[in-house]
């Protein structure tokens, strides 16, 4: 069997899994206050455990921990095939978008037989200790310390905008390990079991409501010499290797894939009603729509040839600053038109007169801000892309 006739068949194998196994609750394009939350919820969560059985949710990860050891090509056709079955899209997660591919490259064998296989399987819950109070935009000067005390790290300090650290079971997380050296290489990368003592954890509630933004404070927290990832003091490196899957994975958002009840066409049909011809009533909408749905599919077509490009050493390593600009700024844009489409409904907040869905898009809206600042702001973006890809001076 030729490869082409191999991947045929592949494809045609994977589709029909999704056909028997995609939960029917999940196919369903409900009205616009949605369906049941708990139902629906419920059904993700079943959908995310098949996967994981099967090493979905790591396509390309070695069996031996947990992935499905799919080829480049095969990851590709499990993607295209659940797009056309539109299947909802995997929530990003600090474990298995960010942590674990730097983790395949660089962790040592016994890291990585401890830790894949739950990020694989979606056991363990990871999060990210990067940014601190007063080291956002400028990480480098981050003042979180770790000390080498015999076998353990102390580590004292905070950080700040730790998605989802109440509920984590592990951070991995950037700490100054040598005080004199420059701010750059006096870094190193740490894996913490966030049920050590010394560790707390506050959440943050931002304007859009509550949030999974939280504080992590550091009082004499022992972690383990092995726990350190790559060398004493290549913290920064891995920390900006990192960096480029959470930018490429922001940008992502900006593709339409968000896993929302209805597509940006289903919402305006509804919110708005159609024409004779079954189009969007409202032309103005429409075209705006069409725009918005035209450059998520042109996001989505980028970040696939960037991905074939790295694939064979061709990529810029600073392409992910141009999918994080471009991506957060889409999603944004996706959200203003959301709130168009939704007129009066848009601005609902709170109280009788306005529907869950409604009040569901204000805050999605109000978050989406959020996604310009994240990841780097946009416009440390733009002096990225102006100094590494444009070659302009500083």
């Amino acid at each position: 069997m030729s490869e082409d006739e191999a991947l045929k068949t592949f494809r045609r194998d994977i589709a029909d899994w999704i056909e028997q196994h995609y939960p029917s609750e999940l196919r369903q394009t409900p009205g616009a206050d949605g369906s049941d939350p708990q139902q629906t919820k419920t059904s993700e969560q079943n959908w995310l455990q098949i996967m994981a059985e099967q090493g979905l949710l790591a396509p390309t990860w070695p069996k031996e921990y947990g992935g499905a050891g799919f080829s480049v090509d095969q990851a590709r056709v499990l993607a295209q095939e659940q797009r056309r079955a539109k299947v909802r899209a995997i929530p990003i997660s600090a474990g298995l978008s960010l942590l674990g591919p730097v983790l395949l490259e660089h962790g040592t064998p016994e890291q990585k037989q401890q830790h894949l296989p739950g990020i694989a399987n979606g056991a363990v819950f990871w999060c990210q200790g990067y940014s601190e109070p007063g080291s956002g935009s400028d990480l480098a000067s981050l003042s979180t310390r770790a000390e080498l005390v015999g076998d353990d790290f102390i580590v004292n300090g905070q950080k700040i905008w730790t998605s989802h650290a109440d509920d984590a079971d592990w951070m991995f997380c950037l700490v100054r390990t040598d005080p004199n050296a420059s701010k750059h290489e006096g870094i190193s990368f740490l894996l913490i079991d966030m049920a050590t003592p010394g560790i707390s954890v506050s959440p943050i509630r931002l304007i859009s409501g509550p949030s999974a933004f939280c504080q992590t404070f550091f009082d004499d927290v022992r972690v383990g010499k092995a726990n350190l990832m790559g060398q004493l003091g290549q913290g920064w490196t891995l920390a900006k290797q990192l960096l480029q899957h959470e930018r490429q994975a922001l940008g992502s958002i900006g593709r339409g894939d968000a896993r929302r009840a209805l597509t940006l066409p289903e919402l305006a049909a509804l919110e708005i009603g159609t024409n004779a011809q079954g189009h969007i009533a409202d032309v103005t909408i429409r075209n705006e729509v069409a725009q918005c749905e035209l450059d998520s599919l042109a996001l989505r077509t980028t970040m696939s040839r960037s991905a074939d490009q790295a694939r064979a050493g061709q990529n810029s390593a600073h392409i992910a600053s141009m999918l994080k600009l471009y991506g957060s700024e889409l999603t944004n844009r996706r959200h203003e038109l959301m709130m168009s489409i939704r007129g009066t409904d848009g601005v609902g907040w709170d109280g009788p007169g306005y529907s869950p869905a409604a009040m569901r898009t204000t805050r999605q809206w109000l978050r989406a801000k959020g996604n310009s600042i994240e990841g780097g702001t946009n416009e440390i973006q733009r002096n990225v892309i102006a100094k590494r890809v444009l070659g302009l001076p500083d």
